[in-house]
């Protein structure tokens, strides 16, 4: 899910929000959106949570990406935090969609 915080956020334009089945898994995905993303040039200004697993966050200033366990994700709800944002799928972003407004997508 692709939260777009542009209007309502004075630190990030857009929040991906993702979950893994385990800690291991949501480790893997940080690791590997770091690799990719490092190999096209682009660094993280930070990174927190990757030793636990339960909650990664890479900051990449105007994209921060959140990847949760599941109960984490439940329980910190940022959608629901964030739910005036217009949200989208990833593949939404990249067919260059609109996004929805607010609310449940």
């Amino acid at each position: 899910m692709i939260l777009d915080v542009r209007r309502i956020c004075a630190f990030a334009d857009y929040f991906v929000i993702a979950a893994g089945t385990s800690r291991r898994h949501v480790q893997a995905l940080a690791q590997h959106l770091e690799e990719a993303l490092g190999a096209a040039g682009i660094e993280p200004l930070g990174r927190e949570g990757v030793e636990e697993g339960n909650w990664i966050l890479l900051d990449y200033n105007e994209v921060i990406i959140h990847l949760f366990l599941p109960p984490f994700r439940e329980f910190y709800d940022l959608e629901g935090l964030w739910a005036e944002a217009p949200r989208m799928t990833a593949e939404e972003y990249l067919a260059g969609a609109s996004p929805a407004p607010g609310g449940p997508a």
